[in-house]
């Protein structure tokens, strides 16, 4: 039984894909540096990271869990929301060290970094509710049907009282400390948003 850190990782240039990994804390700067090769166009970005007690034990279980998912099996990448294997990995770990690995994956020239957010400002358009069809007042229901918010304007909605970002209001519906893509997680009129989505742009 090793301890070490279980990490899951996107990248820009991937969408729609997670890579489950992990390392020790001593190797975390070498194994980082790893990742961000000459046949990755831009750098990984961490979505969470936690210390486990057994980290082989912990990354096989995860690599089960999700081996419906597993889009090559000589490798660690998977077609699924981070959110889903974050919420597992959250009840496995005893520390969350994910502000050292995002500091650990920053390390790589202004260059790249640069690239990366230039590739993701023009990938895509910007969300937008009306540009979707989605009117102002319009309530949307979480996957689960138990949460619902109201779309307040363009980009913001109302949840539990407060106007916030649509975001921020995913976060707090998940009580989660790290971004969720919110087009995942909420449904207007039994379609998910990130498919409707996905149909205009």
């Amino acid at each position: 039984m090793e301890e070490g850190i279980v990490y899951v990782l996107k990248n820009p240039s991937m969408p729609g894909l997670v890579k489950i990994g992990i390392t020790t804390r001593a190797q975390v700067h070498i194994r980082m540096s790893e990742l961000y090769t000459t046949g990755v166009p831009l750098p990984f970005e961490c979505s969470f990271a936690g210390k486990v007690k057994d980290v082989k034990s912990v990354e096989s279980a995860l690599h089960i869990g999700f081996e419906k998912n597993r889009i090559n099996q000589s490798r660690e990448f998977f077609s699924v929301e981070d959110y889903s294997v974050i919420e597992i990995l959250k009840l496995l770990i005893f520390e969350d060290v994910t502000p050292e690995l995002i500091k650990e994956l920053e390390n790589v020239d202004i260059g790249s970094k640069n690239a990366s957010k230039e590739f993701k400002r023009t990938k895509r358009a910007n969300f937008n509710f009306q540009t979707m069809g989605i009117d102002i007042g319009t309530i949307l229901t979480n996957s689960i049907g138990t949460k619902t918010c109201i779309v307040e304007n363009d980009k913001q909605v109302r949840y539990e009282g407060e106007v916030m970002s649509f975001t921020a209001a995913t976060k707090k519906m998940l009580n989660a400390n790290y971004d969720v893509a919110p087009t995942s997680m909420w449904y207007f009129e039994g379609k998910k948003l990130r498919d409707i989505y996905n149909d205009i742009y």
